[in-house]
């Protein structure tokens, strides 16, 4: 077995994983594992920073962020975040995420008031815990997103994962596998994206923590925030081993992006369009975005 310089996961995760994939669902949940059949999705998001709706390049933030350092802010709205929440209920756009890009009490109070204004519409990401997650789920949220708790010191915490799907039940929860490549292998990054975690996004790793979650959210850390284009490796990856819902989010920039999502991903992964739309500041409109996304699902009918 490789190590964490070569292989798909670390001699500790490795083990953790040999104990437990034979293990078909979490017995605190009565979900079973399907292979999803439908149309791309497109899955709007909120970001919010300090109270208010920004586009951040992720890898700049940091939990010791004063605000004046290395922080790179692509946009900063106007608009309040249950604003953009009406908007997307407006659309019919479902299943798109509010994260809070800190622990401040502002974010935490802006993010309520959006799943306030879209009831079982929206996720929620940042921060969360098994002490905050069902809170969140009685504000609104559909789902909860988690990645640092359950990757907790860079390594899979297993008893922490267990733990939440006993708490709010398979059904409710969404993994963030948020990763950047390492030694030619994608590496899940916590901790607003710093910390490396000796897990990674492969076919075994995937199908394993399928078992706990209901999706996942995938940011290809490299390109996210930098409308580069997307990475094309990593969708296609998600779109040949993830079992579940899985959503794609970095570097959409043009239309021709998200056909390229669709192919690559075999249409089985959803995307999310963040700095590169109009609403937020850049050039690809968002209402050619929704046109899209009701395409696709019209292509089924």
């Amino acid at each position: 077995m490789m190590n964490s310089n070569g292989g798909s996961l670390a001699v500790s995760s490795i083990r953790q994983l040999k104990n437990h994939i034979s293990v078909s669902i979490w017995p605190c949940s009565r979900s079973r594992l399907t292979v999803r059949c439908a149309a791309v999705r497109f899955r709007p998001c909120i970001d919010i920073h300090k109270g208010k709706v920004k586009q951040i390049v992720g890898s700049t933030l940091k939990d010791s962020d004063d605000g004046t350092s290395s922080l790179v802010t692509n946009f900063e709205s106007d608009m309040f975040p249950a604003e953009y929440a009406n908007m997307y209920k407006e659309d019919g756009l479902t299943g798109g995420h509010v994260i809070m890009l800190g622990a401040d009490e502002l974010s935490r109070a802006a993010a309520i008031e959006a799943l306030n204004a879209y009831p079982g519409g929206m996720q929620v990401g940042g921060g969360i815990n098994s002490d905050n997650a069902l809170s969140y789920i009685k504000e609104g949220a559909s789902h909860v997103i988690v990645t640092s708790y359950v990757f907790n010191d860079g390594k899979m915490d297993l008893e922490r994962l267990r733990h939440l799907v006993c708490m709010i039940g398979k059904s409710k929860l969404v993994l963030d596998l948020s990763c950047r490549k390492k030694n030619g292998k994608y590496a899940i990054v916590t901790d607003r994206w710093q910390r490396f975690s000796d897990v990674f996004v492969d076919e075994k790793t995937l199908a394993f923590l399928a078992t706990y979650a209901d999706e996942f959210l995938v940011h290809g850390v490299d390109v996210e925030g930098k409308r580069l284009g997307i990475d094309e490796e990593l969708v296609a990856l998600l779109g040949n081993w993830s079992p579940i819902p899985v959503t794609y989010a970095g570097g959409v920039t043009t239309m021709a992006d998200l056909e390229t999502v669709k192919e690559a991903g075999k249409g089985r992964v959803d995307v999310t369009v963040g700095s590169a739309l109009d609403i937020f500041g850049g050039n690809l409109a968002y209402r050619d975005v929704v046109a899209w996304h009701e395409r696709q699902a019209m292509a089924l009918h």
